[in-house]
């Protein structure tokens, strides 16, 4: 097992202090991240590989999350934004769409100008290592520079970097259908069979579910909010038939609890259990799937039911089974991770949905985040791992503690700033929310 010293604070040569800090992605904790290394005046560059901001909120903007404006505005990105003139949204209390925490928050804190010159867009991270060296080399190591190299092929260029935050997320890399862990034999054949997580079933991929057998495998919210939004085609398309497909007897996290103080995600799960019901929704629980194949009219999802064969056919699959982290560009980082959620060792007891039956997560910093490559962390959506239930607040909390101590303040790097609401949601294997 590999040990992890807690640097009281980094040690910079002087050709260190000349590089600046790489934040590898501009979604919410990214450019929360850059606020915060803005106003310690640390030198840092934004690498993202769309070419815009929070290019993964986006995909799911249609969708409403669960906690209101005044918990997923980051306290120093409303500061800087506050003092450019930025007047915020007009009710703190209502919980925004993805498409508004854009619109409203992304766009313009990362067009402030103290961001907006160190963020360079359509510059995707192929891979990060240290000058020189592979994981295996140790003397020297960890005053060498990290060397991100960026592009492909004749395109590609390295950039020197004191320190990393890896804040890519995981939207893009969703878990296989297989309950083996795998992706399908036929996966490339069916690109229009098998949807992402989230589809916009009452928009833009409307035509694609209208009138059709949609089977959503998951038992996370992204499940939900896809039942949800397939029942409301329903109304206008009663051709429409929905299942529901999960691995356990029962979707815990998505049912209903009393104790969730975030109201709307309560709600959700209220709902969804009055679709089940009434029979809007078709639950098949308990169902292992062992393989999907292409059929001549859609798609066939094959596996076992309670320990006997079982089959499932569909015109249109979602697949909603969650998250995990794609690690392939960190190969030569020492990382140390957890071997069941992938989820930096220290943080992983505090989220594992094998060990914790519910989604409350300690507010955590840079100690909990630190591996034993000096000066590197995984942050947000991704420092989970394969865990479910990441909130926006807590991925603010980790990049302030980080910025704290890329700065030297320890104080203020090991100070919890953090007070999250209660979720009352178990959790099974599903993504993440916001």
């Amino acid at each position: 097992m590999s040990t992890v010293t807690l640097t009281p604070r980094p040690r910079l040569t002087d050709r260190l202090a000349t590089l600046p800090v790489v934040v590898i992605g501009a979604g919410p904790v990214g450019l929360a991240a850059a606020a915060h290394l803005a106003d310690r005046g640390i030198e840092f560059i934004v690498v993202e590989a769309a070419s815009g901001p929070a290019a993964a909120v986006q995909q799911w903007g249609h969708v409403r999350l669960f906690s209101a404006w005044r918990e997923v505005i980051d306290p120093v990105a409303r500061r800087l934004l506050q003092e450019a003139g930025w007047d915020g949204p007009v009710n703190e209390n209502r919980a925004p769409s993805g498409q508004e925490l854009v619109d409203e928050y992304l766009r313009p804190l990362g067009a402030l100008p103290v961001i907006a010159r160190h963020v360079r867009y359509d510059t995707r991270v192929t891979a990060v290592s240290r000058e020189g060296m592979d994981r295996t080399r140790s003397a020297g190591r960890d005053t060498t520079p990290f060397v991100i190299r960026v592009g492909a092929g004749r395109e590609s260029e390295q950039i020197l970097a004191r320190a990393v935050l890896d804040a890519s997320g995981t939207y893009n890399s969703p878990n296989p259908l297989l309950s083996a862990g795998w992706s399908p034999a036929e996966d490339t054949a069916m690109t229009d069979r098998v949807t992402h997580a989230l589809p916009d079933v009452l928009g833009r991929d409307r035509e694609r579910f209208a009138g059709r057998h949609a089977v959503v495998v998951g038992a996370g919210h992204s499940a939900a909010n896809t039942l949800i939004a397939l029942v409301q085609l329903q109304r206008d398309e009663p051709g429409t038939r929905i299942s529901w497909l999960i691995r356990n007897a029962t979707a815990v996290r998505v049912s209903s609890s009393a104790e969730d103080e975030l109201l709307s995600r309560a709600q959700l799960g209220a709902r969804v259990d009055r679709y089940v019901a009434s029979g809007k929704v078709e639950k098949v629980d308990s169902f292992e799937i062992d393989d999907v194949e292409a059929t001549a009219g859609g798609v066939r999802l094959r596996g076992r039911r309670q320990g006997e064969p079982a089959s499932l056919d569909a015109d249109v699959v979602v697949n909603a089974t969650g998250f995990r982290p794609d690690l392939a560009p960190l190969r030569e980082i020492r990382t140390d991770l957890d071997a069941i959620v992938e989820a930096p060792r220290l943080l992983a007891p505090l989220i594992d949905p094998n060990v914790h039956s519910c989604g409350t997560v300690e507010p955590h910093g840079f100690r909990e985040l630190t591996h034993p490559e000096h000066g590197f962390f995984i942050v947000g959506m991704k420092s989970y791992g394969r865990a479910p239930t990441f909130l926006l607040a807590t991925g603010y909390e980790q990049v302030r503690s980080v910025a704290a101590w890329l700065a030297g303040d320890l104080a203020s790097a090991s100070r919890v700033e953090l007070t999250l609401p209660a979720t009352g949601v178990c959790s099974t294997d599903a993504g993440g929310c916001c």
